[in-house]
């Protein structure tokens, strides 16, 4: 099975990282590779940042169909492009919130979103509406911190607990996801401090729910259904 992991942005700051956190998750006998947009945003944390990549995201996907690909994760949260790229494609293509939303709705009656920014609030309930599983979202709160200055992980982490025992103790989570792929190695340690603090909360990795339900569709010979997602119609388009 080969993977292919696209890194939404036009840097590379964070491929080393992403690719060491995939690979821990994925099954032995998965290859993985990955790649960045070569034009759009640095980071993607609004609508407009959305919009400026998601044409060159679909360029990628379809690029990874050509290159024998078995199946592409879009790694951001706010599953940018995944529509659009299932409509050009037969692979199965996934981003880190449906997965991670299923997976919070498996094992928990209600559980909550801690993302980086507080514009992003809207796009997460967005995201949570389309899916239909609003009604299982406690809350959705956010620490204040840009994408690119999540490198800081001591910092992070902090930030997150501290959203993390309000998102249990006010809002009734039962689980937290985290509402950035960009938070990368810290949901197991955030996890094992609500622990030890009186609270076993699952913290759910939207890299780790995103690579485990793309090779679950892959095993299954499974992908996106092509009456949802139709081949678009064929007509001139300027670019």
């Amino acid at each position: 099975m080969k993977l292919r992991v696209i890194v939404p942005i036009v840097l590379d700051v964070f491929n080393k990282e992403i690719l060491k956190e995939v690979l821990q998750f994925k099954s032995p006998d998965t290859e993985v590779d990955i790649v960045n947009i070569d034009k759009g945003p640095a980071s993607i944390e609004s609508h407009y940042d959305e919009i400026l990549a998601a044409y060159h995201i679909v360029q990628k996907v379809t690029e990874a169909q050509k290159d024998g690909i078995d199946g592409v994760f879009i790694d951001c949260f706010g599953d940018p492009g995944v529509d659009a790229s299932r409509e050009v494609v037969r692979i199965p293509v996934v981003g880190g919130f449906q997965p991670a939303a299923l997976t919070a709705s498996l094992i928990s009656r209600r559980w909550s979103v801690v993302t980086t920014l507080k514009n992003a609030l809207p796009s997460v309930w967005d995201l949570a509406r389309k899916l239909g599983i609003d009604r299982n979202i406690a809350s959705v709160r956010y620490i204040e911190t840009p994408v690119l200055e999540l490198h800081d992980k001591n910092l992070v982490e902090q930030r997150l607990l501290r959203q993390i025992e309000v998102a249990v103790t006010t809002d009734g989570a039962e689980a937290i996801v985290l509402g950035c792929t960009g938070m990368m190695g810290l949901a197991e340690r955030s996890s094992n401090q609500m622990a030890k603090k009186g609270y076993p909360v699952p913290v759910i990795d939207p890299t780790a729910a995103a690579i485990g339900f793309l090779e679950m569709l892959i095993r299954g010979h499974l992908s996106q259904s092509k009456v949802t997602y139709p081949k678009p119609p064929e007509k001139e388009r300027r670019f």
